[in-house]
């Protein structure tokens, strides 16, 4: 097993018996920025995963001893949902097999050969939707008075304009994001934005431009 590139998150988990295709994946997510575990084996691919949880499994279906549809059932029982599941294969690409994987877990297949772009694409495409989905149970964490707050944030409004905008103080405003940031896990506004558009919170956002007047001591 070996380290990859810069870190976007959990590792990618590459399992396949075969050395050269594992490096040459491996290259291609370091490349492109990602960090990669590798496993030769079913039963060292099941080890990986419980001591460095993955971000992602691209998981060779026929394997030397435990197959790669074992291996994806297995780590389905073991972590549910928590990574998407990807089958990389060149010998078993018929219909059959193709639903076998998808009715045991696997989020999508992809056959060897296969080009750089194809990879990428589907590993990306996969990444953003698990994120947006952490970032939907994230932000329903909020109450709908954080809520508000952070769209407001989302436009770049100060706390002085968003305590107007709501009728609050801006010392309720200050305790609203401090809410929300330990909600969410973050450390600044950018962070909490970014998290909330992920959650697709945010689409369509624009900046308001309502001036409410009345007391703001609340």
């Amino acid at each position: 097993m070996r380290e990859g590139g810069a870190s976007m998150g959990n590792p990618i988990l590459i399992v396949d018996d075969d050395s050269i295709i594992r490096a040459a994946i491996a290259t291609i997510l370091a490349d492109a920025g990602y960090a990669t575990r590798e496993a030769d084996s079913g039963a060292e691919a099941l080890r990986v995963a419980r001591s460095d949880a993955p971000g992602l499994v691209l998981l060779d279906v026929n394997l030397p001893g435990m197959c790669g549809y074992e291996v994806c059932r297995l780590l389905r029982d073991e972590f549910g949902d928590q990574f998407p599941i990807v089958f990389v294969s060149g010998a078993r690409t018929e219909s059959f097999d193709r639903v076998a994987g998808l009715l045991l877990g696997a989020n999508d297949y992809i056959s060897k050969p296969f080009r750089e772009d194809e990879l990428l694409a589907r590993v990306q495409s996969l990444l953003l939707r698990r994120h947006a989905v952490a970032s939907r149970a994230l932000a329903s964490r909020l109450t709908a008075r954080e809520l508000q707050v952070l769209r407001l944030l989302s436009t770049g409004l100060g706390p002085d304009d968003i305590a107007r905008l709501m009728v609050i103080s801006p010392k309720t405003v200050g305790a609203h994001v401090e809410h929300i940031y330990m909600k969410l896990g973050v450390q600044t506004r950018a962070q909490a934005v970014a998290v909330a558009y992920r959650g697709e919170l945010l689409n369509g956002e624009t900046a308001p431009t309502l001036e409410p007047s009345g007391n703001t001591s609340r």
